[in-house]
């Protein structure tokens, strides 16, 4: 995103400056000449900053004092410090800086606007001198800074701080959220070689709808109406696909297919998922004290769900030997679970559950695990980020059992990538049925799901190309 970068006045033709690029009037400044600009203007926020932290001190936390009487507050001192410095600085300068200094003072100083921006879905701040942020699944260099290492670090320790979590040298990195529910992870040096690295990952203040993956193409009315059907029918389901491509988000649609009156335990890293059933407990990984001690991984919480006469468990990500402990409860009436992994294809989440298994440190031979993973899952919904940034349900795959030592995997809806891609580069397909009917109707049926045949009917689509 290229916000607007400030100007200077250029010299004139005939008294050129070394440092500085002689152009059209219009012209950009020197590098330079802008570096020595937001050096006095650092300088100036950071003495109004220390008078306000000073001259305010408790009455920032006070927890009884209402938002917006805070923010007033702590507006009128800034104009008040401001007045005092007689800098002399235009209209729209000084209220540029005012806000800057309400997001430093009751914020997150420079990122401040990017977390209040909803078409903002990720956050990037490699070091204190770049931050990026991910708009329609596009990357953007802004032009906003920190101080310096400093400052970032003063920023990442206040969001970290209000969540009750830490992080320094002895703990390096840490996986948060904020109050909000969005994702934080903090990666601090000798571990970041470059500096302080911070990465905040949105989620949108209002969950999305079937009819908002809809609208983004995410997913068709046909296949979304199947997937209805699957969770309604307790089928177990794995939303795969790698990092960003919104498995979270359609997991969390997912969920709210289940019937309200049905007990859902959901087991997370960092709670994200936003369900609007009553009767739900949402369980959260703890991670060890500063002794190294107390800390509550996702298998414990799983063991645990088991005891608490769950309807449904679903469980954010798996990625360790909780692999092992979902497949049992799947296998032991425990139907209708969700969850989500990181994988390329249908096929590797297969390898990655049987990988994860075996992480459980139990001597279970390979077969029995395989076994185990062609009863208990049903079904896999695989996403995709395309190169043009939209996110994409690109397969939906039955697993129908095993042949020999080889789990089969059936496609029920595919991409259609032959559709090709427009003048500005959006993709044309869509997901398309293959026309093959799933084994597993039969189950669907047993709970009163009857699906249409005109679902599966064939698409033709380009198989070299898919």
């Amino acid at each position: 995103m290229g916000l607007s970068e400030r100007m200077g006045n250029s010299p004139s033709d005939s008294e050129p400056r070394p440092a500085e690029t002689v152009a059209a009037p219009g012209a950009a400044v020197s590098k330079d000449r802008l570096d020595a600009a937001y050096e006095r203007q650092s300088e100036l926020k950071s003495a109004i900053h220390a008078q306000i932290i000073q001259e305010l001190g408790p009455r920032l936390f006070n927890q009884t004092l209402p938002e917006s009487e805070l923010r007033r507050v702590v507006r009128t001192k800034i104009e008040e410090a401001l007045l005092a410095q007689q800098t002399p600085m235009p209209r729209a300068e000084r209220q540029e800086m005012i806000d800057e200094l309400l997001a430093e003072v009751l914020g997150y100083g420079p990122i401040e606007e990017f977390l209040h921006d909803p078409t903002i879905t990720e956050i990037m701040v490699n070091g204190y001198r770049d931050v990026y942020i991910e708009r329609g699944g596009k990357l953007y260099k802004t032009d906003k800074r920190f101080r310096d290492e400093g400052h970032l670090l003063r920023i990442i320790q206040k969001i970290v701080g209000q969540v009750g979590r830490r992080v320094d040298e002895a703990s390096p990195y840490v996986d948060a959220r904020l109050p909000d529910g969005s994702r934080v992870n903090v990666i601090l040096p000798p571990v970041s070689v470059r500096g302080a690295t911070l990465t905040i990952r949105k989620f949108s203040t209002e969950p999305f709808t079937t009819e908002d993956l809809i609208e983004f193409k995410t997913v068709t009315r046909q296949a979304s109406d199947f997937l209805a059907a699957c969770v309604r029918g307790r089928l177990n389901i794995l939303v795969s696909g790698g990092t960003g491509t919104g498995k979270t988000t359609t997991l969390n649609v997912l969920s709210n297919y289940i019937p309200k009156d049905e007990r859902i335990i959901t087991i997370e890293d960092a709670a994200e998922l936003k369900l609007w059933h009553e009767h739900l407990v949402s369980l959260e990984y703890r991670p060890p004290n500063i002794e190294g001690k107390g800390e509550v991984t996702i298998r414990d919480l799983v063991r645990n769900a088991l005891r608490m006469r769950p309807d449904r468990i679903i469980v954010g990500e798996i990625r360790g030997g909780e692999a092992l402990d979902m497949l049992q409860a799947m296998n032991t009436g425990h139907d209708g679970s969700l969850s989500t992994v990181h994988a390329n294809s249908p096929r590797d989440v297969l390898s990655r559950v049987e990988t994860m298994a075996l992480m459980a440190g139990m001597d279970i031979p390979i077969r029995a695990i395989r076994e185990q993973v062609s009863r208990s899952i049903h079904l896999i919904v695989h996403q995709s980020r395309l190169p043009d940034g939209s996110r994409r349900i690109t397969h939906i795959t039955e697993v129908q059992g095993m042949e020999g030592d080889v789990i089969t995997l059936q496609n029920l809806f595919i991409f259609d990538f032959s559709a090709g891609i427009d003048e500005n580069g959006q993709y044309l397909g869509r997901l398309k049925s293959t026309g093959i009917r799933p084994a597993f109707l039969p189950i669907l049926k047993n709970h009163g799901i009857i699906v249409p045949d005109d679902v599966f009917a064939f698409e033709t689509y380009d198989t070299a190309v898919v």
